[in-house]
């Protein structure tokens, strides 16, 4: 079995565990608990069937699921291996798994049929075999690729994932993330927490999207913390679980908290007698969203920034100084930002500017795409972000939005979250999207799509004079269209190019 020396591969974050704490709970499912020394035990034989079935370093392993102890266990055997696990949501389209697995040529596919239909499902199409092992790993289905080429080189055994982006835009890119970038925040994000061995965190975000990955996974291991896992979110299990296990932790993107206002209980009758810590991130923060969950569960809204370029968060609120507004807190440690062009002085506080980041999470690269490497990753280490934010005095960052989200009209800026915010704060609305629609003559209109809360009417023209009132006129919505739910992506971000298709 190829193990790489201590400290550089994260299967030694539930292995170091698994030899000081065997028994302690590391994972809630919800028919089951798994111990870290009972985890560790899967790991290895999981690990020791795919060196069988011909898998070696370099080599990627195709993992469509969705969140179980069998994705855990198939991430960690891939890394002590020295396999790169490439982690894929069962809920996406035959075409869209293909399109990923032709560009990544996985040398083994597996497939989390037991807790996934969708992951069954495609298993079913695919002819896939079970995978003849006992307990968690027991539960896969697999289909082995022969032939597949290993990658050499130095980054053979630095790569630990590829998270591919989900292409609303575009083909989607393979991010080789690190080892070196996952274990770092691992201890950065643990420690920005205060998180002990006492935790149980929520896990209902993906583990093939960087916030699960990093942020809940990571950083819950590392503080040999336990993880109530989930294969889907679902907002009232979100409440049994908070009375028990009694989940200490809740993290979550915005849209997931929406729905857990949307479900919630009346205050009296909410009972999370170990919650400490909320936490929101994957998209910007809502001012009446902060205020509503902050009423709610009577804790800080905690924030913070983070893209799947970079393994983990960027900047994070600070648990011991909640903040009052929106920002997405301070860089974490190690992590450089400057904003504005590189070739020029970062600007002023104040001053938005396209972000960049140098660090150690920073990714290894595009697989199998060095143009897009070389757009994204600049001269001196320097990842271009793609987002748009501005630091204050005090060195706390803000995100204005995406830079290809940015509208100009009338020759002035606008930036869709802060129009987003005016309307999520009008009574009924749930959430809003706002995009720009071209014009004639290179200028752009702002149009907002419109999400309700349900069983609620809004009526759009007194949405239409309020704004009116709040916002300068370059900003203001030329259209304000109702929509019975925005499109999200399957880790929660709004899809704009959807809806861009839908005008």
């Amino acid at each position: 079995m190829s193990a790489q020396p201590l400290s550089t591969a994260i299967h030694q974050i539930p292995q170091a565990w698994a030899r000081s704490a065997p028994d302690a709970v590391c994972l809630h499912e919800a028919e089951r608990t798994l111990t870290y020394g009972g985890l560790w035990r899967e790991i290895e034989r999981a690990a020791h069937w795919m060196q069988a079935q011909g898998v070696r370093a370099g080599q990627r392993v195709l993992i469509v699921g969705e969140n179980s102890a069998e994705m855990v266990v198939a991430l960690f055997a891939c890394s002590l291996m020295g396999a790169w696990a490439v982690g894929v949501n069962a809920r996406l389209s035959p075409r869209e798994l293909a399109t990923i697995g032709e560009h990544a040529e996985p040398a083994l596919t597996v497939y989390t049929a037991r807790v996934s239909p969708a992951a069954a499902a495609h298993a079913e199409a695919a002819g896939a075999l079970a995978v003849p092992l006992e307990g968690t790993a027991g539960a896969l289905r697999y289909v082995a690729h022969p032939g597949t080429v290993s990658e050499t080189g130095p980054l053979a055994h630095q790569v630990a994932a590829l998270i591919y982006t989900s292409g609303t835009t575009g083909a989607p890119k393979g991010v080789m993330v690190s080892h070196r970038g996952l274990l770092h925040f691992a201890r950065v994000s643990a420690e920005s927490r205060s998180l002990s061995a006492h935790d149980v965190a929520y896990a209902a975000l993906p583990l093939s999207h960087i916030f699960g990955l990093a942020t809940v996974l990571m950083a819950t291991l590392h503080a040999g913390a336990s993880l109530c896992l989930r294969a889907q979110f679902d907002a009232g299990d979100v409440f049994r679980a908070l009375e028990a296990p009694g989940i200490s932790m809740l993290q979550g993107v915005p849209t997931m908290f929406n729905r857990i206002l949307a479900a919630a209980p009346e205050r009296a009758a909410l009972k999370a007698p170990r919650l400490r810590y909320v936490y929101t991130g994957g998209a910007p923060l809502d001012p009446s969203l902060k205020r509503d969950v902050q009423a709610y569960f009577g804790l800080p809204l905690h924030h913070g920034y983070g893209i799947t370029e970079y393994a983990g968060s960027l900047c994070i609120t600070r648990e011991d100084a909640p903040r009052s507004d929106c920002s997405a807190g301070h860089a974490v440690q190690d992590v450089e930002l400057h904003i504005g062009p590189l070739d020029a002085p970062a600007r002023a506080p104040g001053e938005p500017g396209d972000i960049h980041v140098r660090g150690p999470g920073v990714m290894l690269g595009y697989y199998r795409n060095p143009e897009q490497t070389a757009a994204a990753i600049l001269p001196g280490g320097w990842l271009a972000t793609g987002d748009i934010g501005y630091l204050d005095d005090d060195g706390a960052l803000f995100i204005s939005g995406r830079s290809k989200d940015l509208i100009i009209r009338s020759g002035f800026n606008v930036y869709p979250i802060e129009v987003e915010a005016v309307i999520n704060a009008y009574p009924g609305v749930r959430q809003s999207a706002v995009l720009g629609v071209p014009e004639a003559g290179g200028n752009e209109s702002v149009v907002a799509f419109v999400e309700t809360l349900p069983g609620v009417e809004v009526d759009l023209s007194a949405l239409g004079t309020y704004l009116r009132s709040q916002l300068a006129p370059y900003k203001r919505p030329a259209a304000l269209l109702a929509i019975d739910a925005i499109p999200t992506t399957l880790s929660g971000k709004i899809q704009k190019q959807s809806l861009r298709a839908r005008l």
